[in-house]
């Protein structure tokens, strides 16, 4: 009997396997990186195009002409070796790739730690650098050492104000920043059923904040619901008996609205201790929290008012900015006084687009707050979306009081 990992990769863990990679992909930072380095080993062809995929949307659209020249060389190679290209404006690697092309049980790599992110439907997905992409895109599979598994058992309900990123910081803040190194998250247990595809989304992308190889969720019927409105079939996958190195057990019932404070992302406190803390600006989006039900969410919340800070939202992609102007929540942001941003990374990684000044605060849904990742000096806190909602609305840190 195995875990979900050990059944995807075939062999138990601690085992060393050498596996064909399903879909493997690289951003235009690393993509860059990676094509330098496959330059260097001298490779001219690639034997499987249709499995790579290059996304643009870290520094989107290009923020120098220094940038601008190399997305243009990563354009023209990926014209050339045929690998399907996503440009400015599709939207977050991760979510570019939950939009119906990760398939349960596939193995998916990407230059990009959160690419643990589509572990959300039942597929091994991990991150590399971008040498070991180059010799995935030469090769077309690589070397893997199958991980250990923590179980993540989930048990009642979400309640209240609580949302799957607040689950997320707490496990993250139980496990801490090293605490599940080379490890697999597994979330099991009945309290799965009440997490919807996005939180799950939420919950194994910040996976590797623990030092998790992978996030992991078993496909079930909600999972088949899902990737069926993108026109994909799958099968469910069902949980067996299996040895875990160890299992972490969270009530949902017990979760309440927590923020991450400067600068470890595992360092949380409840919402409510730290409320009153003064913001220069609040962001809402990134590969953790910028879905479509994350902005139905911020929609709701900030309908009707005005937001009293520097308030920047992110679409993930081209199809959640897409839907939230067909549904009109787009407006109702707008209205509020936000600045809508195009789809991408946006600010998170401190390149352009909304960087903070020395000394500033910024409340995020991101899921880093490292010392000046969103410009030097800067502070950064973490929250849910509906954290970040009321928090703006106030123009410093408040409690969400209703889901």
């Amino acid at each position: 009997m195995s875990t979900l990992s050990e059944r995807i990769l075939g062999a138990p863990a601690g085992a060393y396997v050498d596996r064909d990679v399903d879909i493997a992909f690289a951003h235009d930072g690393t993509g860059v990186l990676t094509l330098e380095a496959l330059r260097e080993m001298g490779v001219e062809r690639l034997p499987r195009p249709g499995r790579l995929r290059l996304i643009f949307d870290h520094i989107v659209p290009a923020n120098t002409g220094t940038t601008a020249t190399l997305q243009a060389e990563l354009r023209a190679f990926a014209r050339v070796s045929g690998i399907p290209l996503s440009d400015a404006g599709c939207g977050i690697c991760h979510q570019v790739m939950s939009e119906g092309l990760v398939r349960p049980g596939m193995i998916v790599v990407g230059a990009d730690s959160h690419t643990c992110t589509a572990g959300a439907f039942g597929a091994f997905a991990t991150g590399v650098g971008a040498t070991d992409m180059a010799a995935i895109w030469a090769s077309g599979g690589t070397w893997f050492r199958v991980p250990e598994t923590i179980a993540i058992n989930l048990s009642g309900n979400l309640s209240g104000a609580a949302e799957p990123k607040d689950v997320a910081l707490t496990y993250v803040a139980r496990l801490g920043m090293e605490g599940a190194t080379y490890r697999a998250l597994e979330f099991a247990g009945e309290g799965v059923r009440g997490i919807s595809m996005d939180g799950r989304l939420t919950l194994c992308n910040m996976a590797v904040e623990t030092g998790a190889k992978a996030g992991i969720f078993y496909a079930d019927d909600l999972t088949l619901s899902y990737l069926a409105d993108y026109g994909v079939k799958a099968s469910p996958q069902v949980p067996e008996e299996c040895r875990y190195e160890r299992t972490l057990d969270i009530d949902l019932d017990d979760i309440v609205p927590l923020v991450a404070v400067p600068h470890r992302v595992d360092t949380v406190r409840e919402a409510e201790e730290i409320a009153g803390t003064r913001l220069d600006q609040v962001f809402v989006g990134t590969c953790t929290n910028g879905r479509y039900e994350d902005l139905e969410r911020f929609a709701r919340i900030v309908r009707g008012k005005k937001v009293a800070v520097r308030t920047l939202v992110f679409p993930a992609s081209r199809a959640v900015l897409s839907r939230a102007i067909k549904t009109g929540i787009l407006a109702d942001i707008v209205d509020a006084g936000c600045v809508v941003g195009p789809p991408g990374c946006g600010p998170c990684l401190g390149a352009h687009a909304g960087v903070l000044g020395e000394g500033e605060v910024c409340l995020s849904t991101a899921n880093r707050n490292f010392k000046n990742r969103m410009g030097v000096g800067g502070e950064i806190y973490l929250s849910s979306v509906a954290t970040a909602a009321v928090s703006a609305l106030a123009g410093e840190i408040a409690v969400p009081e209703v889901a």
